[in-house]
């Protein structure tokens, strides 16, 4: 069953685009510092093998924000770590709470259409009253203000 939504629940949605860039600024950050982190590590594991883990270089960043995403979003929170500074929480278009799945999902499909449309994606917020981006229609989740959030 999908949850249907009513003018008195647009203090939900209320300035969520701004928060979210805020909280892909700080989930951008921390994985950047994951990657980082394991970048060296495979920096040393390459020495070991004789270049041959130099070539995991490439997958770094992708499967950390993967599992990151996934991880975060389809736990306990419903959240990424930016997501729970900024105030929002993810909820699927039921109310229940994503998997991690959909956090994974979500994630591959925002640096895909990013990739593909550039910051153009930002202009489908504008245009639905739930303040959705293509890849939030795409996985079926919304985002909204966690201090609202009744259920």
């Amino acid at each position: 069953m999908t949850a249907t939504y009513t003018l008195a629940d647009d203090a939900r949605f209320d300035a969520v685009r701004r928060r979210r860039m805020l909280a892909f600024i700080i989930d951008f950050t921390i994985v950047a510092l994951l990657s980082l982190a394991v970048g060296v590590l495979v920096f040393f594991l390459g020495i070991i093998t004789l270049g041959l883990a130099w070539l995991l270089y490439g997958g770094i960043f992708p499967v950390i924000a993967i599992l990151y995403s996934g991880m975060t979003v389809g736990g306990e929170h419903s959240a990424t770590v930016g997501m729970r500074a900024a105030g929002l929480v993810t909820r699927r278009e039921s109310g229940g709470r994503p998997d991690f799945i959909q956090g994974a999902a979500h994630v591959i499909l925002f640096y895909v259409s990013v990739s593909f449309l550039t910051p153009l994606i930002l202009l489908v917020s504008l245009f639905n009253s739930r303040k959705r981006m293509l890849h939030d229609m795409l996985v079926g989740i919304t985002v909204e203000n966690a201090l609202l959030r009744l259920t």
